[in-house]
């Protein structure tokens, strides 16, 4: 499939991938405008809970990403109609036929929420099976708090063979204290809750910008969720749910993504379709490294003429400093005047890009979930592979820097979160193109 001039992983039967590469001519300014996709981190758990309803729901705003195009997979192998139109962004999603939520192995690899059908189809019949999800390799990202938390509201779960299935009787609210503020359990238990009887509380619950964006679509479909975005969330289960339209918030990672990437090259863009409130962490990061950010109602204009400061980052929880944006801002930061100190204390695993900006000139030290990043006078084109998500991300940050071309494979994983990444970048004046 061809959509803008995007080309799409093909699987052959033997079960090798024909992946893309990105090749990118460093040493151009980025100049102009970009718009912001929706959030992937809310669509892909927003599109799950569409099935809980038993209704008709269209789901708006949706980034045209690899994700998307998975999870539309799934719920028509369920028997869901469903339907993605990329050039609208817009899903058409039916469950009123469906009978059970099962995803197999084959369909739920392909990325990581698919677990979000766990907590849909508890909600909507009492049980799901799901094989364990799959995505990129950041580190240990265990389920035991969404297992917890199916368990206080009175549902077994049994995991066998990498298959995870849930089953209840039926479904008592009650209290639940998760022991980590995971975005994943929240969400998942949320949705598991809305059918519940009685009152389900959620403590320590995670406050990211894509739970309010998840509470809100499931209140648009009759849910009566109240206190998200805040430690504790209260969910007062409903005995019938009905379909709704609903647009998803743009992607904060996105756009901060192209914060950074301005940043890097001496360019002066504005990031368009954004709520700057979510971006303040990032902001206030680049403005500490000398980069000029002015906010315009949806839109900031990020322009950066001057030499850049050394920062310490370190990666929390929202409101603090988001790891998805680590990867990328720490490929900016190899070109900073001074010695900046990263810190990782969400995934394990999120220094696997270290060794591929190593290949472009970058000095970084990593011990344990600390890296030492010692700015240098600039980045060459090298052969590059993505090793994840965000790790795709710093790569072509760092390619728009380096002094030569760069040659980035696995983009697989950047089409996984990026829409058109090619076609955005084109249009600010960098020199890249997919073969």
């Amino acid at each position: 499939m061809v959509i803008a001039n995007r080309l799409y992983v093909s699987i052959e039967r033997t079960g090798n991938i024909k992946m893309s590469k990105l090749l990118i001519e460093g040493g151009y300014k980025l100049k102009g405008k970009v718009n912001i996709g929706g959030f992937k981190n809310a669509a892909v758990a927003i599109i799950p809970a569409a099935i809980i309803a038993g209704d008709k729901c269209i789901i708006e705003n949706l980034p045209n990403i690899d994700d998307v195009h998975a999870l539309e997979n799934i719920l028509q192998q369920m028997g869901t109609d469903a339907k993605f139109d990329p050039d609208k962004k817009t899903m058409f999603i039916d469950s009123s036929k469906i009978e059970s939520c099962h995803a197999n192995y084959d369909v739920a690899k392909e990325l990581r929420a698919s677990y979000y059908l766990l907590g849909a189809g508890l909600g909507r019949f009492k049980k799901a099976k799901v094989a364990f999800p799959g995505g990129c390799d950041i580190g240990s990202r265990p389920i035991d708090q969404h297992i917890k938390g199916f368990e206080a509201l009175g549902a077994k779960v049994k995991i066998n063979h990498g298959i995870i299935e849930v089953e209840a009787e039926e479904l008592i609210g009650t209290e639940i204290y998760l022991d980590v503020a995971s975005v994943g359990a929240t969400i998942n238990i949320m949705m598991a809750a809305v059918r519940a009887k009685g009152k389900t509380i959620i403590e320590n619950a995670a406050k990211e910008p894509h739970i309010v964006d998840v509470a809100n679509f499931l209140n648009s479909m009759g849910a009566d969720i109240k206190g998200a975005g805040t430690d504790v969330i209260r969910i007062y289960g409903v005995e019938k749910m009905k379909g709704s339209t609903y647009s998803v918030i743009p992607d904060q990672i996105e756009a901060g993504t192209y914060m950074v990437m301005t940043a890097a090259t001496g360019g002066d863009v504005i990031i368009d379709n954004v709520i700057p409130k979510h971006l303040e962490p990032i902001t206030a990061k680049l403005k500490e490294m000398g980069v000029k950010i002015k906010e315009y109602g949806e839109s900031l204009r990020v322009v950066a003429d001057s030499p850049l400061k050394k920062v310490n980052i370190k990666t929390l929880v929202y409101p603090g400093f988001p790891t998805d944006l680590q990867q990328p801002i720490a490929a900016l930061l190899t070109i900073a005047k001074g010695t900046s100190i990263v810190t990782e204390t969400i995934y394990e695993g999120r220094f696997k890009h270290v060794d591929e900006l190593k290949r472009m000139g970058a000095k970084i030290k990593v011990d344990g979930r600390i890296a030492v990043i010692e700015g240098v006078e600039g980045l060459s084109g090298a052969k590059v592979k993505a090793t994840d998500l965000r790790a795709g991300a710093a790569l072509v940050v760092a390619a728009l820097i380096a002094d030569g071309t760069t040659e980035i494979s696995n983009v697989h994983y950047i089409d996984r979160g990026y829409e058109i990444i090619e076609e955005k970048l084109l249009g600010l004046g960098a020199k890249i193109k997919r073969e």
